[in-house]
Protein backbone atom coordinates (compact mmCIF):
# COMPACT_ATOMS: atom_id res chain seq x y z
CA UNK A 1 0.00 0.00 0.00
CA UNK A 2 1.46 3.72 -0.56
CA UNK A 3 2.52 5.36 2.10
CA UNK A 4 -0.04 8.16 1.53
CA UNK A 5 -2.89 5.26 1.60
CA UNK A 6 -1.70 4.01 4.90
CA UNK A 7 -1.08 7.64 6.54
CA UNK A 8 -4.69 7.91 5.76
CA UNK A 9 -6.38 4.90 7.02
CA UNK A 10 -4.56 5.62 10.34
CA UNK A 11 -5.46 8.94 10.90
CA UNK A 12 -9.29 7.90 10.23
CA UNK A 13 -9.12 5.01 12.84
CA UNK A 14 -8.03 7.38 15.30
CA UNK A 15 -10.95 9.72 14.64
CA UNK A 16 -13.04 7.30 15.37
CA UNK A 17 -11.27 5.67 18.24
CA UNK A 18 -11.79 9.12 19.73
CA UNK A 19 -15.37 9.57 19.41
CA UNK A 20 -17.81 9.16 22.31
CA UNK A 21 -20.00 5.77 21.52
CA UNK A 22 -23.54 6.04 19.80
CA UNK A 23 -25.89 3.87 20.54
CA UNK A 24 -28.16 3.16 17.59
CA UNK A 25 -30.89 1.03 19.85
CA UNK A 26 -34.89 1.85 20.32
CA UNK A 27 -35.76 2.32 23.91
CA UNK A 28 -39.54 1.43 24.51
CA UNK A 29 -40.41 5.24 25.63
CA UNK A 30 -39.54 5.80 21.90
CA UNK A 31 -41.77 3.27 20.53
CA UNK A 32 -44.56 4.46 23.37
CA UNK A 33 -44.83 7.95 21.91
CA UNK A 34 -47.45 9.48 19.84
CA UNK A 35 -47.02 11.35 17.30
CA UNK A 36 -46.86 15.39 17.47
CA UNK A 37 -50.13 17.03 16.00
CA UNK A 38 -49.10 19.23 13.60
CA UNK A 39 -51.41 22.78 14.19
CA UNK A 40 -51.51 24.58 10.85
CA UNK A 41 -52.95 28.10 10.34
CA UNK A 42 -56.31 29.19 8.58
CA UNK A 43 -55.20 29.29 4.71
CA UNK A 44 -58.87 29.49 3.10
CA UNK A 45 -58.97 31.80 0.26
CA UNK A 46 -60.76 34.62 0.61
CA UNK A 47 -63.36 33.37 -1.96
CA UNK A 48 -63.71 30.50 0.17
CA UNK A 49 -64.56 32.68 3.22
CA UNK A 50 -66.68 34.50 1.71
CA UNK A 51 -68.85 30.94 0.33
CA UNK A 52 -68.41 29.86 3.84
CA UNK A 53 -69.98 33.03 5.71
CA UNK A 54 -72.56 33.36 3.10
CA UNK A 55 -74.16 30.44 3.59
CA UNK A 56 -73.83 30.34 7.74
CA UNK A 57 -75.67 33.48 7.27
CA UNK A 58 -78.50 32.56 4.99
CA UNK A 59 -79.11 28.67 5.09
CA UNK A 60 -81.90 29.01 7.86
CA UNK A 61 -83.78 30.86 5.99
CA UNK A 62 -84.17 27.92 3.21
CA UNK A 63 -86.58 25.54 3.59
CA UNK A 64 -87.73 22.23 2.55
CA UNK A 65 -91.29 22.14 0.71
CA UNK A 66 -92.69 18.51 0.18
CA UNK A 67 -96.38 18.53 -1.04
CA UNK A 68 -99.41 15.81 -0.09
CA UNK A 69 -102.05 13.65 -1.61
CA UNK A 70 -104.66 12.15 -0.55
CA UNK A 71 -105.09 8.76 -2.03
CA UNK A 72 -108.45 5.58 -0.84
CA UNK A 73 -107.31 2.54 -0.13
CA UNK A 74 -109.19 0.59 -3.27
CA UNK A 75 -110.31 -2.12 -0.35
CA UNK A 76 -110.70 -0.26 2.80
CA UNK A 77 -112.21 3.04 1.61
CA UNK A 78 -109.69 4.54 4.07
CA UNK A 79 -107.91 7.62 3.57
CA UNK A 80 -104.60 8.24 3.49
CA UNK A 81 -102.18 11.05 2.88
CA UNK A 82 -99.11 10.51 0.71
CA UNK A 83 -96.36 12.95 -0.65
CA UNK A 84 -97.23 14.23 -3.66
CA UNK A 85 -93.87 16.06 -4.51
CA UNK A 86 -90.98 18.61 -2.97
CA UNK A 87 -89.02 21.80 -3.62
CA UNK A 88 -86.99 24.30 -1.95
CA UNK A 89 -88.33 27.84 -0.97
CA UNK A 90 -87.41 30.33 1.52
CA UNK A 91 -88.58 32.67 4.29
CA UNK A 92 -89.64 36.30 2.86
CA UNK A 93 -90.69 38.12 6.32
CA UNK A 94 -91.02 37.34 10.16
CA UNK A 95 -95.16 36.67 9.25
CA UNK A 96 -94.46 33.09 8.23
CA UNK A 97 -94.49 34.13 4.86
CA UNK A 98 -93.05 31.69 2.24
CA UNK A 99 -91.88 31.88 -1.40
CA UNK A 100 -91.11 28.99 -3.89
CA UNK A 101 -91.87 28.13 -7.52
CA UNK A 102 -95.78 27.94 -8.41
CA UNK A 103 -94.88 24.50 -10.32
CA UNK A 104 -93.35 23.06 -7.10
CA UNK A 105 -97.28 23.30 -5.18
CA UNK A 106 -99.31 23.18 -8.83
CA UNK A 107 -100.87 20.26 -7.86
CA UNK A 108 -101.72 21.80 -4.09
CA UNK A 109 -103.21 25.04 -5.35
CA UNK A 110 -106.78 24.01 -4.65
CA UNK A 111 -106.25 23.89 -0.73
CA UNK A 112 -104.13 20.19 -0.80
CA UNK A 113 -102.21 20.29 2.87
CA UNK A 114 -98.33 21.69 1.83
CA UNK A 115 -95.66 20.84 4.38
CA UNK A 116 -92.67 23.58 5.24
CA UNK A 117 -89.84 21.99 6.88
CA UNK A 118 -87.00 24.54 8.59
CA UNK A 119 -83.14 23.73 8.54
CA UNK A 120 -83.53 22.96 12.44
CA UNK A 121 -86.12 19.97 11.65
CA UNK A 122 -89.20 21.69 12.68
CA UNK A 123 -91.70 21.03 10.36
CA UNK A 124 -95.40 22.97 9.97
CA UNK A 125 -98.58 23.30 7.87
CA UNK A 126 -98.59 26.25 5.35
CA UNK A 127 -101.56 27.38 2.93
CA UNK A 128 -101.43 28.79 -0.20
CA UNK A 129 -101.82 32.31 -0.16
CA UNK A 130 -101.44 33.19 -4.13
CA UNK A 131 -99.64 32.17 -7.11
CA UNK A 132 -98.81 33.73 -10.51
CA UNK A 133 -98.36 30.71 -12.73
CA UNK A 134 -96.67 32.53 -15.82
CA UNK A 135 -93.82 33.69 -13.72
CA UNK A 136 -93.44 30.55 -11.88
CA UNK A 137 -93.97 32.87 -8.23
CA UNK A 138 -96.62 30.87 -5.29
CA UNK A 139 -96.43 32.51 -2.33
CA UNK A 140 -97.40 30.16 1.53
CA UNK A 141 -98.53 31.18 4.61
CA UNK A 142 -97.50 28.97 8.11
CA UNK A 143 -100.58 28.03 9.31
CA UNK A 144 -99.28 28.14 13.12
CA UNK A 145 -97.24 30.82 14.95
CA UNK A 146 -93.10 30.06 15.00
CA UNK A 147 -90.80 31.13 17.43
CA UNK A 148 -87.43 32.11 16.95
CA UNK A 149 -88.68 32.14 12.77
CA UNK A 150 -85.50 32.95 10.84
CA UNK A 151 -85.05 36.19 8.91
CA UNK A 152 -86.57 36.59 6.03
CA UNK A 153 -85.06 37.57 2.65
CA UNK A 154 -87.46 40.57 2.27
CA UNK A 155 -84.86 42.41 4.19
CA UNK A 156 -81.79 40.98 2.03
CA UNK A 157 -83.00 41.88 -1.48
CA UNK A 158 -80.70 43.05 -4.23
CA UNK A 159 -81.33 45.15 -7.27
CA UNK A 160 -81.75 42.70 -9.88
CA UNK A 161 -81.73 45.43 -12.64
CA UNK A 162 -78.07 46.03 -11.63
CA UNK A 163 -76.76 42.53 -12.00
CA UNK A 164 -73.42 41.93 -14.22
CA UNK A 165 -72.24 38.93 -16.20
CA UNK A 166 -69.69 36.77 -14.40
CA UNK A 167 -71.15 38.01 -10.64
CA UNK A 168 -70.90 35.64 -8.05
CA UNK A 169 -73.95 33.36 -7.98
CA UNK A 170 -74.43 31.30 -4.51
CA UNK A 171 -77.54 28.72 -4.81
CA UNK A 172 -78.73 27.08 -1.37
CA UNK A 173 -81.26 23.78 -2.28
CA UNK A 174 -82.67 19.91 -1.80
CA UNK A 175 -81.61 18.90 -4.63
CA UNK A 176 -82.52 14.96 -4.91
CA UNK A 177 -84.30 15.43 -1.17
CA UNK A 178 -80.53 16.37 0.09
CA UNK A 179 -81.10 18.92 2.00
CA UNK A 180 -79.41 22.67 2.11
CA UNK A 181 -76.60 21.65 -0.28
CA UNK A 182 -74.75 24.57 -1.69
CA UNK A 183 -73.17 25.09 -5.05
CA UNK A 184 -71.90 28.16 -6.34
CA UNK A 185 -71.58 29.28 -10.02
CA UNK A 186 -71.45 33.38 -12.21
CA UNK A 187 -74.37 34.88 -13.64
CA UNK A 188 -73.76 33.47 -17.29
CA UNK A 189 -76.15 35.64 -19.12
CA UNK A 190 -79.17 38.10 -18.56
CA UNK A 191 -82.82 38.64 -19.67
CA UNK A 192 -82.67 34.89 -20.95
CA UNK A 193 -86.17 33.54 -22.84
CA UNK A 194 -87.69 30.45 -21.03
CA UNK A 195 -91.18 28.96 -21.71
CA UNK A 196 -93.54 29.45 -18.92
CA UNK A 197 -95.44 27.27 -16.53
CA UNK A 198 -98.41 28.72 -18.58
CA UNK A 199 -98.67 27.08 -21.99
CA UNK A 200 -97.75 29.34 -25.09
CA UNK A 201 -96.24 31.83 -22.85
CA UNK A 202 -92.98 33.02 -21.85
CA UNK A 203 -90.25 34.74 -19.87
CA UNK A 204 -88.14 36.60 -21.08
CA UNK A 205 -86.02 38.59 -18.28
CA UNK A 206 -84.18 35.30 -16.71
CA UNK A 207 -81.17 35.02 -15.17
CA UNK A 208 -78.68 31.99 -16.39
CA UNK A 209 -75.95 30.48 -14.17
CA UNK A 210 -73.72 27.68 -14.18
CA UNK A 211 -74.29 26.75 -10.41
CA UNK A 212 -75.68 23.13 -10.69
CA UNK A 213 -79.34 23.16 -10.34
CA UNK A 214 -81.01 19.73 -10.16
CA UNK A 215 -84.45 18.49 -9.39
CA UNK A 216 -85.86 19.23 -6.01
CA UNK A 217 -83.37 23.00 -6.08
CA UNK A 218 -86.51 24.95 -7.15
CA UNK A 219 -87.87 27.66 -5.61
CA UNK A 220 -84.45 27.88 -3.39
CA UNK A 221 -82.81 31.35 -3.20
CA UNK A 222 -80.06 32.87 -6.03
CA UNK A 223 -77.58 34.83 -3.81
CA UNK A 224 -74.64 37.29 -4.26
CA UNK A 225 -71.46 37.53 -2.65
CA UNK A 226 -73.73 39.56 -0.08
CA UNK A 227 -75.63 36.81 0.43
CA UNK A 228 -78.54 38.92 -0.86
CA UNK A 229 -81.24 37.84 -2.51
CA UNK A 230 -80.66 37.76 -6.41
CA UNK A 231 -83.26 35.68 -8.13
CA UNK A 232 -85.21 32.21 -7.17
CA UNK A 233 -83.82 29.41 -8.70
CA UNK A 234 -86.26 27.93 -11.49
CA UNK A 235 -85.74 25.61 -14.02
CA UNK A 236 -82.79 24.25 -16.04
CA UNK A 237 -81.80 23.20 -19.55
CA UNK A 238 -80.85 19.65 -19.62
CA UNK A 239 -81.27 15.77 -21.82
CA UNK A 240 -80.77 14.17 -18.96
CA UNK A 241 -82.92 16.18 -15.89
CA UNK A 242 -79.87 16.87 -13.95
CA UNK A 243 -77.89 19.77 -14.52
CA UNK A 244 -76.08 20.29 -17.48
CA UNK A 245 -74.57 23.38 -16.37
CA UNK A 246 -77.26 26.01 -17.41
CA UNK A 247 -79.89 27.15 -15.15
CA UNK A 248 -82.48 29.63 -14.98
CA UNK A 249 -83.73 32.02 -11.99
CA UNK A 250 -86.87 34.43 -11.77
CA UNK A 251 -85.28 37.90 -11.11
CA UNK A 252 -85.84 39.68 -7.55
CA UNK A 253 -87.15 42.45 -8.92
CA UNK A 254 -90.01 40.19 -10.22
CA UNK A 255 -90.27 38.54 -6.80
CA UNK A 256 -90.87 41.54 -5.09
CA UNK A 257 -93.53 43.09 -7.39
CA UNK A 258 -95.28 39.60 -7.24
CA UNK A 259 -94.61 38.58 -3.86
CA UNK A 260 -95.71 41.97 -2.58
CA UNK A 261 -99.12 41.91 -4.24
CA UNK A 262 -99.80 38.12 -3.75
CA UNK A 263 -99.28 38.87 0.06
CA UNK A 264 -101.67 42.15 0.02
CA UNK A 265 -104.38 40.85 -2.16
CA UNK A 266 -103.41 37.49 -3.04
CA UNK A 267 -103.61 37.97 -6.53
CA UNK A 268 -101.22 39.79 -9.31
CA UNK A 269 -102.84 43.01 -10.68
CA UNK A 270 -102.52 42.80 -14.54
CA UNK A 271 -101.75 45.89 -16.60
CA UNK A 272 -103.86 45.53 -19.90
CA UNK A 273 -105.78 48.06 -22.73
CA UNK A 274 -108.65 45.71 -22.46
CA UNK A 275 -108.99 43.83 -25.68
CA UNK A 276 -109.07 40.59 -27.20
CA UNK A 277 -106.57 39.41 -29.77
CA UNK A 278 -107.09 36.71 -32.71
CA UNK A 279 -105.41 33.81 -32.62
CA UNK A 280 -102.26 33.69 -34.56
CA UNK A 281 -103.53 30.80 -37.32
CA UNK A 282 -106.83 32.97 -38.03
CA UNK A 283 -104.68 36.00 -38.18
CA UNK A 284 -102.33 34.88 -40.78
CA UNK A 285 -105.39 33.39 -42.40
CA UNK A 286 -106.76 36.69 -43.39
CA UNK A 287 -103.31 37.69 -44.06
CA UNK A 288 -101.62 39.05 -41.48
CA UNK A 289 -97.83 38.28 -41.13
CA UNK A 290 -96.69 40.50 -38.67
CA UNK A 291 -98.36 42.17 -36.01
CA UNK A 292 -101.09 41.36 -33.68
CA UNK A 293 -104.90 41.53 -34.95
CA UNK A 294 -107.77 43.70 -32.49
CA UNK A 295 -110.49 40.78 -32.23
CA UNK A 296 -112.72 42.96 -29.71
CA UNK A 297 -112.51 45.77 -27.64
CA UNK A 298 -114.37 45.60 -24.00
CA UNK A 299 -116.33 48.30 -23.54
CA UNK A 300 -114.88 51.56 -21.46
CA UNK A 301 -111.83 49.86 -21.39
CA UNK A 302 -108.64 52.11 -22.16
CA UNK A 303 -108.65 50.99 -25.76
CA UNK A 304 -111.89 51.93 -26.20
CA UNK A 305 -111.31 55.55 -24.94
CA UNK A 306 -108.18 55.30 -27.48
CA UNK A 307 -110.30 54.82 -29.97
CA UNK A 308 -108.82 51.05 -30.47
CA UNK A 309 -110.64 49.44 -33.64
CA UNK A 310 -111.29 45.09 -33.28
CA UNK A 311 -112.24 43.39 -36.06
CA UNK A 312 -115.15 43.81 -37.95
CA UNK A 313 -118.08 41.90 -40.07
CA UNK A 314 -119.96 43.08 -43.50
CA UNK A 315 -122.77 42.92 -44.96
CA UNK A 316 -121.40 39.73 -46.37
CA UNK A 317 -120.40 37.97 -43.54
CA UNK A 318 -116.53 38.42 -44.34
CA UNK A 319 -114.47 39.57 -41.81
CA UNK A 320 -112.60 43.32 -41.73
CA UNK A 321 -109.74 43.84 -39.85
CA UNK A 322 -109.36 46.96 -37.79
CA UNK A 323 -106.63 48.05 -36.13
CA UNK A 324 -103.40 45.78 -35.94
CA UNK A 325 -100.84 46.25 -33.06
CA UNK A 326 -97.38 46.30 -34.00
CA UNK A 327 -95.13 47.81 -31.65
CA UNK A 328 -95.42 49.00 -28.43
CA UNK A 329 -92.88 51.37 -26.58
CA UNK A 330 -90.14 50.80 -29.14
CA UNK A 331 -90.79 46.87 -29.07
CA UNK A 332 -91.65 44.72 -31.85
CA UNK A 333 -95.05 43.34 -31.54
CA UNK A 334 -95.71 40.00 -33.19
CA UNK A 335 -98.01 37.80 -30.65
CA UNK A 336 -99.77 38.25 -27.25
CA UNK A 337 -96.70 37.09 -25.68
CA UNK A 338 -94.87 39.72 -27.05
CA UNK A 339 -97.51 42.10 -25.07
CA UNK A 340 -97.88 40.18 -21.91
CA UNK A 341 -93.67 40.56 -21.41
CA UNK A 342 -93.78 44.23 -22.84
CA UNK A 343 -96.57 45.30 -20.43
CA UNK A 344 -94.35 43.15 -17.79
CA UNK A 345 -93.18 44.87 -14.94
CA UNK A 346 -95.76 48.03 -15.71
CA UNK A 347 -98.02 49.17 -13.33
CA UNK A 348 -101.55 50.07 -13.43
CA UNK A 349 -101.77 53.71 -14.28
CA UNK A 350 -99.05 53.87 -16.48
CA UNK A 351 -99.24 55.15 -20.28
CA UNK A 352 -97.80 53.28 -23.27
CA UNK A 353 -97.44 54.39 -26.66
CA UNK A 354 -98.79 51.80 -29.35
CA UNK A 355 -98.28 51.67 -33.02
CA UNK A 356 -101.02 50.50 -34.56
CA UNK A 357 -101.52 49.50 -38.15
CA UNK A 358 -104.67 50.87 -39.83
CA UNK A 359 -105.52 50.63 -43.54
CA UNK A 360 -101.75 50.26 -44.12
CA UNK A 361 -100.81 52.97 -42.18
CA UNK A 362 -98.58 53.17 -39.29
CA UNK A 363 -99.87 55.66 -36.31
CA UNK A 364 -99.21 56.09 -32.95
CA UNK A 365 -101.62 56.28 -30.31
CA UNK A 366 -101.37 56.48 -26.61
CA UNK A 367 -103.01 54.15 -24.16
CA UNK A 368 -103.52 54.20 -20.33
CA UNK A 369 -102.84 50.90 -18.76
CA UNK A 370 -106.08 49.51 -16.80
CA UNK A 371 -106.33 46.06 -14.67
CA UNK A 372 -107.32 43.40 -16.85
CA UNK A 373 -108.21 39.50 -15.70
CA UNK A 374 -106.28 36.96 -17.57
Amino acid sequence: MPLNLKILSIGLLSTLLLLPAVSFATSKADLNEEPKTIVEKPWLLEDEKNTIRTFNDNANSVVFVSTKAYVRDFFSSDVYEVPAGAGTGFIWDNHGHIVTNFHVVEGNARGKPVSVTLKDGRSFDAKIVGFEPHKDIAVLKLTSNVKNLPEGFSSRLADSSQLQVGQKTIAIGNPFELSHTLTTGVVSALERTVPSPVPGLSNRDMIQTDAAINPGNSGGPLMDSRGFLIGMNSSIYSQSGTSAGVGFAVPSNAIKRVVTQLIKTGKVSQPGFGIATLRDELARYLGVSAGVVIKAVSKNSSAAKAGLRPVKVNRNGKPELGDIIVGIDNHDINSLDDILNVLDGKMVGDTVKVVLLREGKKITIDVKLQEVKE
